[in-house]
């Protein structure tokens, strides 16, 4: 698939594409080749689009989760700034005498990472999922106090 069709032509994209088109048999002639789990999570990423919001006071993280329940979503904060959505989307089981005719609705893993900024309050992160969106806020540290001067008192020696 050509990914200028969709408008997805920018370089980080492309190399996305390269990595999902790896087959495990180029994997073992190629020593470099990435590991599979980072191609899975390439593809889960690439896979799971956020909006990302600054307010005066939060970062606030947006992505769809149609259909999911909270026990399917996990919000993560991970080396003290990095904020990771993860979490599967299941496939329906089929009930009997249906079949599907087109399955186009993404199932599988699904993943995103942000590196927070130093003004990110990690220890006041939420997470509420309504409407099949989950909504993330980070809340921001308030700006430090500008250091008043310190005055010294001079003796006589």
């Amino acid at each position: 698939m050509d990914l200028r069709l969709l408008g997805f032509d920018s370089p980080l994209f492309n190399t996305l594409h390269q990595i999902m088109d790896l087959t495990d048999e180029n994997a073992e002639k190629n020593l470099n080749a990435p590991s599979r789990t980072y191609v899975r999570d390439a593809k889960a990423m690439a896979a799971t689009p956020a909006d990302v919001k600054e307010y005066p006071k939060s970062f606030v993280f947006v992505i769809d989760m149609p259909g999911l329940k909270s026990g399917d979503i996990k919000v993560q904060v991970e080396d003290e700034n990095v904020l990771l959505i993860s979490g599967e989307r299941k496939r329906e089981e089929e009930k009997e005498g249906g079949k599907y005719l087109r399955m186009e609705r993404r199932v599988g893993k699904f993943m995103r990472k942000f590196v927070l900024p130093e003004n990110a309050n990690t220890d006041s992160v939420s997470a509420v999922c309504q409407d099949g969106v989950l909504t993330v806020t980070v809340e921001k540290l308030p700006p430090p106090e500008p250091k008043k001067p310190k005055t010294i008192e001079v003796h006589i020696a």
